[in-house]
C-alpha cells in the first residue's frame, strides 16, 4: 500500500517559515557575508524559529552536530517524521541553500527528488541520500518519489513554493506545522497563494511541548 504524501514544517505565530529572503551565497556560501546587517538578522531569526529543535539528541546527530542532546516529545516527533520518510521532494531554492549549508552526509538517508530547470546528473551522498533533477514538474517528482519509498510516505520538505503548488494541485494528504512562539513581521509565508476555497482541513491532533512549540496535525479533504 503507498504512503501518504505530507509536509512537516515549522513556522511562526504569524504565519512566516523564513525570514525575508537574503542570497544563499551571503548565508552560506564560501564568502558568506557574516558582517552583513541583513545575514546577521537572517541567522537570528532562523535561529530563534528553530530554538526548540536545536538541542533534540536526533537532530544533532543526523546533522553530525556532534553527541548527546535533549529527549522526550520534541525528539520523538523529529524521530518519528524522518523515519516515516522514504523519499523527500524539494524545490531547486531549498536545494542551492542546502548544498551549501548540509554536511556531507546529507540528512535524508534517502532518495531526494528535486524540482528544476537545470538538468544534472543524480548526486549520490555518504549515508544512503541520493539526489535526483526532475525536469518535467511536480508530479513527475512525486511519481517517482512514491515509487522510491515503497509503502513508506514521501515528504514535500520545502520550501513554500513548493509546499503551496502541491497544495494547490490537490497532492498532500497531510501537514503538521511546529507552531513556534516567536513574530518576524515580515518574510516568507506558508500559505501565500494557496486556494483555500478548494481545501478543508481536518484536525487530526495537537501536541503543546515543554519547549513552547505546538504540533498541529490536518488532514485534507478537497472541497
Amino acid at each position: 500500500m503507498a504512503g501518504k504524501v505530507f509536509f512537516s514544517i515549522t513556522m511562526s505565530l504569524d504565519g512566516f517559515i523564513a525570514p525575508d529572503a537574503v542570497p544563499v551565497t551571503d548565508l552560506f556560501g564560501p564568502e558568506r557575508k557574516q558582517d552583513d546587517p541583513s545575514v546577521r538578522r537572517w541567522m537570528a531569526q532562523w535561529a530563534e524559529l528553530h530554538q526548540a529543535a536545536f538541542p533534540q539528541r536526533f537532530f544533532r546527530e543526523n546533522l553530525k552536530l556532534g553527541q548527546g542532546g535533549d529527549e522526550g516529545l520534541d525528539n520523538d516527533i523529529a524521530r518519528t517524521t524522518h523515519e516515516r520518510t522514504g523519499a523527500s521532494v524539494m524545490g531547486k531554492n531549498m536545494f542551492d541553500a542546502g548544498e551549501l549549508s548540509w554536511p556531507e552526509e546529507a540528512p535524508f538517508h534517502t532518495p531526494v527528488f528535486v524540482v528544476t530547470h537545470t538538468e544534472r546528473d543524480p548526486w549520490q551522498r555518504p549515508g544512503g541520500t541520493t539526489f535526483h533533477f526532475v525536469n518535467d514538474g511536480v508530479q513527475t517528482a512525486l511519481d517517482q518519489a512514491r515509487q522510491s519509498a515503497g509503502d513508506r510516505d514521501v515528504r514535500i520538505a520545502g520550501g513554500a513554493t513548493m509546499v503551496q503548488e502541491c497544495l494547490n494541485a490537490g497532492l498532500v494528504d497531510e501537514f503538521t506545522i511546529t507552531v513556534s512562539p516567536v513574530l518576524f513581521g515580515s518574510g516568507i509565508r506558508l500559505f501565500d497563494g494557496v486556494d483555500a476555497d478548494r481545501i478543508a482541513l481536518e484536525p487530526v491532533r495537537t501536541q503543546p511541548s515543554p519547549k513552547g512549540v505546538t504540533y498541529l496535525t490536518y488532514a485534507i479533504a478537497q472541497r
